[in-house]
């Protein structure tokens, strides 16, 4: 490519205003604010070219987006897709056909940011409230592709640790609504996922709500038993105090539903034979009979 052809592109993609990919709940590209049209091929490109920052060697590229189609072939199916996006300077391949494909440096991606969160979490304090609306999602739900199942599963791994870990530390400095907000994020994102549930739990026992905990303990025990056929040992009945008020819980059953009401008390008979009530934040005695 010729110097003035090099910057003939650059004033088009200036012209063109900030060039965004998402692939967090689902796919766009926009230009400017708008939303660019794409055939199957071209947005499965871009896609994967999201998903993948570093530059990609065109065989391997087009054997992953097409794994069926013969070399020729697919290389030309991907040169079609590329030239089908129509958005200058979206690729960063200096025009050349034989070079390694890229999104450009400056094209915005919401799974980048969504990243660069993850990986700053850690050092944001806990009196500052970031917006983690962006580990609230899955990369392309509903995609089958092997390539996509893989980057997905990692990127949700990663960011239910990140969500995790933010809510120990918040409940530790004892901003116990933010924690359980941030647990609840990421038990939305792993229902099934234990340390999700370890971490809702711990922050509400931390913030004192026990009926709260044992009502998240019970909906983990019976989520369960309608997917596997029963209880499986977890170890989160020792997040619960030693106490004849938590039989259930030690004997590694699941507690029923019953035995938490809100609002209101609720009387339950101990081991011992000595009565309690379990409130929302505590348990205060009761008389024996």
């Amino acid at each position: 490519m010729s110097d003035d052809e090099r910057r003939s592109r650059m004033m088009q993609a200036h012209s063109a205003g900030p060039r965004r990919v998402t692939v967090l709940g689902s796919f766009t590209l926009t230009v400017d604010g708008a939303t660019v049209p794409l055939g199957v091929d071209s947005r499965r490109l871009v896609a994967y070219l999201a998903v993948h920052p570093r530059p990609q060697e065109r065989p391997a590229l087009a054997a992953d987006l097409w794994p069926r189609v013969a070399t020729p072939a697919s290389a030309r199916l991907l040169a079609d897709a590329a030239a089908a996006v129509g958005v200058p300077e979206l690729f960063d391949d200096d025009g050349d056909e034989g070079a390694p494909v890229a999104l450009a440096a400056d094209v915005e991606v919401d799974l980048a940011d969504a990243m660069g969160l993850v990986r700053a979490l850690p050092d944001i304090p806990t009196n500052h409230d970031p917006d983690v609306a962006l580990l609230s999602a899955d990369i392309l739900p509903g995609w089958t592709a092997p390539w996509i199942a893989v980057e997905r599963e990692r990127f949700r791994q990663l960011r239910l640790h990140a969500l995790e870990e933010r809510s120990l530390r918040l409940a530790s400095a004892g901003r116990y609504d933010e924690a359980v907000a941030m647990a609840q994020t990421a038990v939305q994102a792993g229902p099934s996922r234990e340390s999700a549930r370890r971490a809702l739990i711990e922050a509400h026992l931390a913030q004192g709500n026990i009926a709260a905990a044992v009502a998240e303990y019970d909906d983990y025990q019976e989520l369960l038993r309608s997917s596997v056929g029963g209880p499986a040992p977890s170890g989160l009945e020792a997040l619960f105090p030693p106490s004849p008020v938590w039989p259930v819980l030690r004997a590694r059953r699941p507690m029923p539903r019953s035995a938490v009401q809100l609002p209101g008390l609720r009387s339950v008979r101990g081991a011992s034979g000595a009565t309690r009530r379990l409130v929302a934040g505590g348990s205060v005695p009761g008389t024996s009979r």
